[in-house]
């Protein structure tokens, strides 16, 4: 049986869930999550290593997970959704999530529109099964089907795995024969470097609220690694002071809370002990500066 790979981009409205169901399809963390919307800023890339079974050949799936769609108000958003276009240009396949326990709306219409202009192959995934009652997702399955004409419509609860073995399996037997186009033990393109910034950042989204989550973004200054310990230095950045005094919080101690938290993470992640050292500095409307969201995009800073 021939060798199956190729490109997966995962697209939906933000929070439906596209994080979550690549971190579970990869098996590791590789994206952060977190309840607040637009979590993910970055195409992120997972790549998951299919073994052949009965019915079903063997291949590599490259995911792609996708910012949330929205439209976007400031540079960074536009980054953001540049990313999203980029991603529907350079692929196989497309799965579109949907959230099950949210209403059909104007913003579910906009990713439609974006999945028919770039055309293809697409799955719909209903996601959050777990969620409602089965009787429940009849109506929402024949709505939905009566919009795009979908290769495969799937239940799917990416938090409880539920589906996603149908899910590879249907993946799989849509894709083209292929090359492998990353070795067997890699499981991500993100430099260890950004996804420890990534966790920090999602420590800071899940410890404080309202405006302060989405004005911040994380830059690793420093990064030593010695026999048994990574020493890293991290700035967190904001845009004005009274976001700064909420990160550091009273007496030091949410930031604190925030390095504590990374730190336990990161060490998963390396598998190593990690000294983190964070410091918390305003950068003034950064989300509105083009020169500064370029140089938060690792694959530039490779460049």
């Amino acid at each position: 049986m021939s060798f199956r790979s190729g490109f997966v981009t995962i697209i939906g409205r933000p929070n439906a869930g596209k994080s979550t169901l690549l971190n579970a399809l990869v098996g590791q963390k590789v994206a952060i999550v977190t309840p607040k919307p637009q979590t993910t800023r970055n195409r992120i890339l997972g790549i998951v290593h299919v073994p052949a079974r009965k019915g079903r050949a063997a291949g590599q799936v490259v995911f792609i997970d996708t910012p949330g769609v929205h439209k976007p108000a400031s540079i960074l958003s536009r980054q953001m959704m540049q990313d999203v276009h980029q991603a529907l240009a350079e692929r196989d396949l497309v799965l579109v999530i949907a959230d099950v326990t949210h209403k059909f709306a104007a913003s579910d219409e906009f990713v439609l529109d974006l999945v028919k202009k770039a055309g293809g192959r697409a799955f719909l995934l209903l996601n959050k099964i777990d969620l409602v009652a089965k009787a429940a997702l009849l109506p929402i399955i024949e709505r939905y089907r009566q919009l795009h004409p979908w290769e495969e419509i799937i239940p799917i609860s990416a938090a409880k795995r539920d589906g996603l073995d149908a899910l590879l399996d249907a993946i799989v037997r849509v894709l083209p024969e292929g090359p492998h186009y990353f070795p067997g033990d890699q499981v991500t393109d993100q430099p260890e470097r950004f996804l420890a910034a990534e966790i920090v950042r999602e420590k800071v989204l899940l410890n404080t609220k309202e405006e302060v989550p989405y004005a911040t973004t994380v830059v690793v200054e420093q990064w030593e690694e010695e026999p048994r310990l990574t020493r890293i230095a991290a700035i967190i950045y904001c845009e004005r002071d009274g976001q700064k005094r909420i990160i550091v919080g009273k007496g030091g101690q949410m930031l604190k809370t925030i390095g504590t938290q990374a730190r336990l993470d990161i060490e998963k992640l390396l598998a190593t002990r990690v000294y983190l050292e964070l410091f918390v500095k305003i950068r003034e409307s950064w989300r509105d500066s083009k020169q500064f969201v370029e140089e938060l995009d690792w694959r530039k800073q490779l460049g």
